[in-house]
């Protein structure tokens, strides 16, 4: 496959003006991809349910800016690029509740995440294979809760969706493998 939806021009603005390296880029373009694939299921699945749809795009695209400054955590494991993402979003201007997504992705067990947080850090988990068996449960909660439907109901039709995507990891995987952590010429910093 291969063809992936473009990221909205304000986050290839933003990944541009931090120097994000291509294979940053790569990544945002997979997530936000899986984001909409996700967000297209909801409207088919419960038409009536209002989320954001625009901000769980620009999360997911996003949502990994910080690892343009900590370039280690592109193939390592690290939180400092949670913070240091929504920091740099809001020193470009972006509004909090944008600029969230970069430190809320990381943590969404935490008390008070909106849906569309949940969504962005189930993009960040399903677009590489991973199903995260509380993500999935809070998402369904929470899908249940606001369209007052039965949460089994809820839980068959996202994972349903949820495995389709998996599905396609592998595919996703070798796109993102194929970009270069850093771009040809620069040398790896933090």
């Amino acid at each position: 496959m291969g063809d992936y939806r473009p990221l909205p021009e304000e986050a290839v603005r933003l990944l541009a003006s931090v120097g994000a390296p291509p294979r940053l880029v790569a990544h945002g373009e997979l997530v936000h991809d899986t984001a909409a694939e996700i967000l297209a299921w909801l409207r088919r699945a419960h038409p009536d349910l209002r989320v954001d749809t625009e901000a769980v795009r620009f999360g997911a695209a996003l949502h990994d800016v910080g690892k343009a400054r900590h370039t280690g955590e592109l193939t390592g494991p690290g939180h400092r690029h949670e913070v240091a993402g929504e920091r740099m979003l809001r020193d470009r201007g972006v509004p909090p509740d944008l600029a969230r997504f970069c430190a809320t992705h990381g943590d969404w067990s935490a008390p008070g995440r909106a849906l569309e947080d949940l969504l962005v850090s189930l993009a960040d988990k399903v677009w590489k294979g991973a199903r995260v068996a509380g993500l999935e449960l809070a998402v369904t909660r929470r899908i249940a809760e606001t369209a007052g439907e039965p949460e089994w109901e809820v839980y068959m039709g996202l994972d349903d969706e949820l495995r389709v995507l998996a599905e396609r990891a592998d595919e996703r995987l070798a796109h993102q493998a194929r970009h270069p952590v850093v771009p040809p010429g620069t040398a790896a910093g933090e």
